[in-house]
């Protein structure tokens, strides 16, 4: 079997580049391993009395956040494909990068919005610094607005 790692941050388009993920692993017999990197600084606040830290609030965002994951491994699993989840906190590259060495990846599934100059500049480029960084081969799916025709 293949192992396809694939990471989402829910975003609007993760269930276009589920489905893509999706077709993807049918066509090569692959097992997918969804991940998904929360922020270390969750529960963290600026505010008058400077930096403080709120653990309820980093509770409910992550357990929120497994709800998630457990909702997309359940569309992944109705489709007949294997699939396991996890959730992390920190740089989401490392961990990526780190979590494709653990599960003997063959593939990182990114998706990819078409965006480029000075977005990139500003927020940076996940899915780029993956392909850069990859020891295993990065398929990037496009995901634009779907036009409606």
């Amino acid at each position: 079997m293949v192992n396809i790692v694939l990471p989402v941050d829910f975003g609007e388009k993760t269930d276009q580049l589920l489905e893509g993920a999706v077709r993807f692993a049918k066509q090569i017999n692959g097992r997918i391993y969804l991940i998904h990197v929360a922020p270390s600084d969750i529960g963290f606040a600026i505010g008058d009395m400077g930096f403080q830290y709120f653990p309820e609030v980093e509770e409910n965002e992550i357990r929120e956040e497994l709800v998630q994951l457990n909702k997309l491994q359940q569309k992944i699993l109705a489709h007949g494909v294997d699939c396991e989840h996890i959730l992390k906190q920190g740089l989401a590259k490392d961990i990526i990068l780190q979590h494709a060495k653990d599960k003997h990846a063959d593939f990182i599934v990114m998706g990819s919005h078409g965006r480029s100059g000075i977005y990139d500049v500003f927020v940076g480029s996940l899915t780029k610094g993956i392909t850069k960084d990859s020891d295993v081969p990065v398929l990037v799916l496009p995901i634009h607005e779907k036009s409606e025709n």
